[in-house]
């Protein structure tokens, strides 16, 4: 493997060049190129802005631009918004904080592609494409302190959504850290806001009523067994120092969301937290897929990012995960990696990926050790027939942690995608139905290889080792672990 000296930074991960990445803001696919904006901060003494990296074709290589967005005036902190295609250009819709009040306020840029032309020499220096507009959304009929903005299209005819869309929707918090309320806005032109009313779910939402929400996102997609058009939206649950983020299907009208598949939770590992939609510079009404990216800290707004070993060794903190493939499946979301990621890996320097095909039974598993240059076990990995489970408490890094279990169905394939890449682990099971996401900090130089071992009855029908081309590989040989089977379709490893 390629001797990186700073083996907790990931290549193919989206992370700051220096300082501290906090949630995503925003995401626009235009065309072929992926934009993303996050909150960050250059050092811990500065006030959060909005940075912005993209990448072209497949997001797995990113460009730094400009800044767009720092506090201005009295402003302390440029929060988490939203990024939409509207009037020629994009909009971007931020949290503006002053003082212990919140609003909504808009920027826009004429021409996104001339953002990632030119870059300043001074890092702290704004994109002169960004032009604010003011505030959109503030203190109105009661509502208080307006944050996290979500905006995506509205429909022509909520009844007939073959139709298209028309005009705007937005998802947004207000009041009290402590008891948010989620509101339902609309708007026919993007900057006029009318509040419709606060996010009411109508039928068994699985949520208490006590939970504190934060974070709302909504995604549209198409149900592969009904062929039904949903409303997917996604939150994000603020319990006991830790963030559980999770998903609502069902149909929004006005501000009443009519459930059909209760608070269900969207990653099941230790480090995935407040996802953030993607929004498409030409909407379509297929919803076939959508894309979602998620922050990699299980922590959140109660984060401490100078304490990760990241920001002690290397100077800088926090990832977001990879996009994420979304479908939706009789009610069901499933998550797989986007196209191109095995290529990626063969083109990096030290990311690996490991695949297996397997049959599972119960009283079975397959476990998959993640072991540094030293062979130390970093973590593993274990497939229980009903259960997967990520351990990382062997590790002097992660002394004690739980461990982080994932509830598996008898019906799906028992199959298993893991991708190490520096400091993070992403894991996707069963063809998509589970996902899991976890910070794994390797000692020893970083990650080498992938220990694989069965027990009970289980069975590796087929499996393959994805290193960077020049990778030179020292552990896994499949004849002592099971006769390989070319009988078997590569279906279930990679969607």
């Amino acid at each position: 493997m390629a001797n990186v000296s700073a083996h907790h930074r990931p290549e193919l991960h989206i992370t700051a060049e220096n300082g501290v990445l906090f949630a995503p803001a925003g995401v626009l696919l235009d065309g072929d190129t992926w934009h993303f904006f996050h909150q960050y901060r250059p050092s811990p003494e500065h006030g959060p802005r909005w940075a912005h990296q993209f990448a072209e074709r497949t997001p797995f290589v990113w460009d730094i631009c400009d800044d767009v967005l720092a506090p201005e005036g009295e402003e302390t902190q440029i929060r988490a918004g939203s990024v939409v295609a509207n009037n020629g250009g994009v909009d971007l819709y931020f949290t503006s904080v002053i003082g212990n009040t919140s609003t909504i306020q808009l920027a826009h840029i004429n021409n996104i592609r001339d953002t990632t032309e030119l870059i300043n020499e001074d890092e702290l220096e704004l994109d002169p494409e960004v032009t604010r507009l003011g505030e959109v959304v503030g203190n109105t009929d009661g509502y208080i302190k307006f944050r996290s903005p979500c905006v995506i299209p509205g429909w022509e005819n909520n009844g007939d959504r073959e139709e298209g869309h028309e005009g705007w929707l937005m998802l947004a918090v207000t009041g009290s850290v402590d008891a948010p309320v989620v509101v339902v806005l609309d708007s026919e032109d993007g900057r006029e806001w009318t509040i419709k009313g606060p996010l009411t779910f109508n039928g068994l939402s699985g949520l208490e009523r006590d939970k504190v929400l934060v974070a709302p996102r909504m995604i549209r997609l198409r149900d592969e067994v009904d062929h039904e058009i949903y409303d997917v939206v996604i939150v994000t649950i603020e319990q006991d120092g830790i963030d559980i983020s999770g998903y609502l299907v069902g149909q929004l009208n006005g501000s009443d969301f009519d459930v059909k598949t209760p608070f269900t939770r969207i990653d099941f590992g230790h480090d995935f937290s407040r996802p953030r939609s993607t929004n498409y510079a030409e909407p379509s009404i297929d919803y076939d897929v959508a894309h979602i990216f998620g922050l990699m800290n299980g922590v959140g707004r109660l984060d401490s990012p100078t304490e990760h070993l990241s920001w002690k060794e290397e100077g800088w903190a926090n990832v977001i995960s990879f996009p994420r493939v979304v479908t939706l499946q009789d009610g069901t979301l499933f998550q797989t990696p986007p196209e191109g990621l095995l290529d990626a890996i063969h083109e990096s320097e030290a990311a690996a990926g490991w695949t297996g095909l397997c049959e599972i039974p119960s009283n079975s598993a397959v476990e998959v050790a993640l072991k540094d240059q030293k062979g130390e076990i970093a973590a593993t990995i274990t497939h229980r027939h009903n259960q997967l489970v990520i351990d990382r408490s062997m590790n002097p890094n992660h002394a004690g942690d739980p461990h982080a279990i994932a509830p598996l169905t008898d019906d799906d394939t028992d199959s298993l995608f893991i991708v190490v890449d520096g400091s993070t682990v992403e894991v996707f099971a069963d063809g998509g139905y589970v996902s899991m996401a976890s910070r794994v900090y390797f000692n020893n130089g970083g990650f080498a290889e992938f220990e694989v071992t069965t027990s009970g009855d289980a069975r590796i029908n087929r499996q393959e080792l994805h290193y960077p081309d020049d990778f030179s590989s020292v552990g896994l040989d499949i004849d002592e672990l099971t006769e390989f089977d070319d009988s078997e379709p590569n279906e279930g490893l990679v969607r």
